[in-house]
């Protein structure tokens, strides 16, 4: 070892007087700092191969120590250390890291690095933008994943726990919020307020009275059984409830005919389901002799539970949603909570038209429930047609409409709030109309093929995939109100 030097010292053979330099520039320049390179003139080629291993050795060097060294700047320190909550895992924690880098980066840009920190440490929601550029998709990459910018840097210095955009709803004097899809995009985190799951009002329901009169019963049970008086005037009352139903017009609510028995999705004007609400007795209460009783809304551990069907076979088992975000695709996983995985189904009946069709489902739909309303995306390549008659009866559709979801497109399926508007006026018009209900919790949606009358599939058990959600809140909280609500005013037996 040569005092003073890092490196050893050079073996005798370089020493040997057979050897000399042949480079004297460079050994007086770098023979302080690299050991000089020999040369021997019996091999010449000794040079480049002595050379090329000097170069490796400090690349590698150099690969090492900003691996092991990375390079953090003072303000990127300090916005990491301003995040909310724990990361995940290690994984998780090099992710936001490059997204803080990135983010830093595009500030500099614009000179924005001060309002993004003030923002920060202030938690100033009145504060001005701090906008970065639009992508074309509008989403930012980040190593090999993308999102939504404004929800990364959201769920990094403000909501942990902030799983999609849907949760977020900017503040009023933004004027660069990610909806208004201008070419800047405000990242400011206290620019967006969370969405709260509103709290949705009791229903106030008549008690069943205990003395509840029940002759009418008695006598279509009885051992002499009905005259035919009373048999004729019930059949005047079913005519006339079918001639109004058949003259109804689309005023809401119509019917509990959303979708009729055989799951196709059409309406006959001839059934039973087609019975106007409008027809059902009201009950009033402003009379002081009803005792009224609350009924209130409770959260279910899983807020929807899925069935999947080929045409009009049932396949699989049921999954129950226990996540806010859920997706319906048509690959393989059998154990994740946050997937329903078609591709793993099997059916020995299935035909080359549902064969090709499973092919296109892809990466699917992926279902949110955030804030009491239900949100369907189409991830999917191809379009997915969705039928739900909460959401037709917001947009003033008929009940039974079924709309088009585009790839990249999602719309909301249903609302809380207004299925508790209509439980709380269905009430006043009684039983029947309550039951009714049932069919809005009940949302269908089937892939690449749709239904209806425009289309050569006039049913939704002649597409080849469809899926059906049973929307588990809302149905406990029709059951509770129904049983509150005891027995239907017009009694039925096998003699009616």
């Amino acid at each position: 070892m040569i005092p003073g030097s890092p490196w050893p010292h050079r073996p005798d053979a370089w020493q040997h007087s057979a050897w000399r330099h042949t480079d004297p520039v460079r050994e007086e320049s770098d023979s302080a700092l690299w050991p000089a390179v020999w040369d021997s003139p019996e091999q010449p080629h000794q040079q480049g191969a002595m050379n090329a291993t000097v170069d490796g050795v400090l690349k590698d060097f150099l690969q090492t120590t900003s691996t092991r060294l990375p390079f953090t700047s003072p303000i990127e320190k300090r916005l990491l250390g301003w995040k909310k909550g724990e990361f995940k895992n290690e994984q998780d924690e090099k992710w936001f890291e490059k997204a803080v880098k990135s983010l830093v980066k595009k500030l500099r840009k614009c000179n924005g690095l001060e309002k993004l920190e003030k923002v920060i440490t202030t938690q100033d929601g009145t504060g001005e933008c701090v906008t970065i550029p639009r992508s074309l998709d509008s989403r930012l990459q980040v190593g090999t994943k993308k999102g939504l910018p404004h929800v990364i840097y959201c769920r990094l210095w403000r909501y942990p726990e902030l799983s999609n955009h849907h949760e977020l709803k900017s503040v009023d004097h933004c004027h660069y919020a990610f909806h208004l899809r201008r070419e800047q995009v405000c990242i400011n985190p206290y620019h967006y307020n969370k969405v709260d799951t509103p709290s949705l009002p009791p229903v106030l329901v008549p008690k069943t009275p205990q003395n509840q009169d029940t002759s009418a019963i008695h006598r279509l049970t009885s051992d002499e059984g009905p005259s035919l008086d009373k048999l004729g005037t019930c059949l005047d009352r079913l005519a006339t409830s079918g001639n109004a139903a058949t003259s109804s017009t689309s005023s809401w609510p119509l019917n509990s005919g959303y979708v009729t028995d055989d799951s196709n999705g059409n309406i006959s004007p001839g059934s039973q389901t087609m019975t106007d609400l409008s027809t059902s007795p009201s009950i009033t209460n402003n009379s002081t002799n009803i005792d009224m009783e609350s009924v209130s809304y409770c959260e279910p551990p899983h807020w929807c539970s899925i069935s999947y069907y080929e045409t009009n076979t049932r396949v699989g088992e049921n999954f129950h949603a226990s996540q806010e975000n859920v997706t319906v695709d048509g690959f393989t996983d059998p154990s994740s909570c946050e997937r329903f995985c078609l591709g793993i189904l099997s059916n020995i009946n299935r035909n080359n038209v549902v064969e090709q069709t499973r092919k296109n489902i892809g990466k699917g739909v992926r279902l949110y429930y955030i804030g009491g309303e239900v949100f369907a995306e189409c991830l999917s390549d191809t379009a997915i047609f969705v039928q739900s008659p909460n959401c037709n009866q917001q947009y003033g559709w008929h009940p039974a409409t079924v709309c088009k979801i585009p790839p990249g497109c999602n719309l909301k399926i249903f609302n809380n709030q207004e299925f508790a508007t209509l439980l709380a006026q269905s009430v006043n018009q009684g039983f029947e109309a309550v039951y009714a209900l049932a069919r809005m919790c009940t949302i269908r949606m089937s892939f690449v093929k749709g239904w209806g009358e425009e289309y050569r599939r006039k049913t939704v058990t002649s597409t080849p995939c469809w899926i059906e959600m049973h929307l588990n809140g809302p149905l406990q909280w029709l059951d509770k109100v129904l049983q509150q609500m005891g027995s239907p005013a017009r009694p039925c037996s096998s003699s009616s």
